[in-house]
């Protein structure tokens, strides 16, 4: 079989490409960047004519070469990750138990219910930035309000929300809960 095209470019420049691979941090490997570069070669279909088909086929192997940097990185920091956090590999199940689910949703109705005694612009003041994320200045725009009225607002919130965990922290030992 004859090669034509970029394997015969490819076939012909094999030593120098090697050497490039390996002196631009390949290290040992080069040789798989350049089976990766082979493969690309055969899979490829002619978009028209090449008109430097050498450096094309070097700037093809550097771009592979930093192709395959990047996935190690990428799959070293998963693997940090993965460290870090624990993974447990017996399989337990990180999904909530029925009562924590149920303890979750009482505590979020008497948050709800809680704010309910504040007026409307302080439920949605505190709604738009603690659970929508929009900034205080943007907010303040919105209502035509100041940024210290916002912090207002939201201070009367969080003294609200502050109460109710403290009536919880007070309680939670005479029913046997862990704090």
């Amino acid at each position: 079989m004859v090669a034509s095209g970029l394997s015969a470019v490819f076939l012909a420049n094999r030593g120098p490409l090697l050497r490039f691979l390996r002196a631009r941090g390949a290290g040992d490997d080069a040789e798989d960047v350049m089976q990766d570069l082979w493969l690309k070669i055969d899979r490829m279909e002619a978009e028209g004519p090449i008109s430097d088909a050498r450096a094309y086929l070097f700037r093809m192997a550097d771009n592979l070469m930093h192709d395959r940097v990047r996935a190690a990185m990428r799959r070293a920091n998963r693997e940090h990750a993965w460290g870090e956090t624990g993974y447990d590999a017996s399989g337990a199940d990180d999904t909530p138990s029925a009562e924590r689910t149920l303890v979750a949703r009482q505590r979020l109705r008497r948050v709800e219910r809680a704010l309910a005694t504040l007026g409307e612009r302080s439920q949605a003041i505190f709604r738009r930035f603690r659970i929508e994320g929009v900034p205080q200045g943007r907010i303040a725009q919105e209502e035509g309000i100041s940024i210290s009225a916002v912090e207002k607002h939201l201070q009367r919130a969080y003294r609200v929300v502050a109460t109710l965990v403290d009536e919880e922290d007070d309680v939670a030992p005479l029913a046997g809960r862990a704090p």
